[in-house]
């Protein structure tokens, strides 16, 4: 999977990152500072065990990302099912914010739904590649599970951290068969 960056503010966890390599967390965090404008305050969060990097934090929103680091850890040692975090959804607005909502809040761990019922979901039927567009925008995914998205004629769909990332999630939480090697 790569190391992943996690980045909260005192409302919560605001953004999850995928392939966080040094450059690739240098330009998440100069998007961060554009869209919230502020400057993060250095309080690194380190987790050498998984390889997740955190994002540098202000002392009031340090508790939540140290306990975001703690349940994806713990999500990726098959161990957490449900994420019970404070998020922080400055970064999406309207129709995504409404389907990354009901996304979070009303599809488990180890099951999917396809655009189209997400769609219907949130009161928008025939609104199916919207919700494709809301998934590859969703700025917390795992946390808010847009791997779990699927096509309605059992194609596995788009994902933002990589199709091979997307398989893996849904292996990990049992909806696809894991990898013989």
């Amino acid at each position: 999977m790569g190391p992943l960056l996690l980045a909260a503010t005192d409302e919560g966890l605001v953004q999850v990152v995928f392939h966080a390599e040094e450059k690739m967390a240098a330009e998440a965090v100069a998007r961060l500072i554009r869209r919230l404008g502020t400057e993060p305050t250095p309080t690194p969060v380190p987790s050498p065990a998984s390889g997740t990097a955190a994002a540098p934090a202000a002392p009031r929103c340090a508790e939540h990302l140290a306990e975001a680091v703690r349940q994806v850890e713990s999500y990726f040692a098959e161990d957490t099912k449900a994420f019970t975090l404070a998020l922080d959804w400055s970064l999406t607005t309207g129709f995504n914010r409404r389907v990354l909502r009901e996304l979070a809040a009303h599809v488990p761990y180890g099951t999917v739904v396809g655009y189209q019922d997400l769609a219907d979901r949130v009161g928008e039927p025939g609104a199916a590649r919207a919700v494709g567009v809301a998934m590859g925008s969703n700025p917390l995914p795992v946390v808010v599970p847009c791997h779990r998205v699927v096509e309605s004629g059992g194609g596995i769909g788009g994902f933002g951290g990589g199709l091979e990332t997307k398989r893996s999630l849904l292996a990990l939480e049992g909806v696809l068969p894991r990898p013989l090697f």
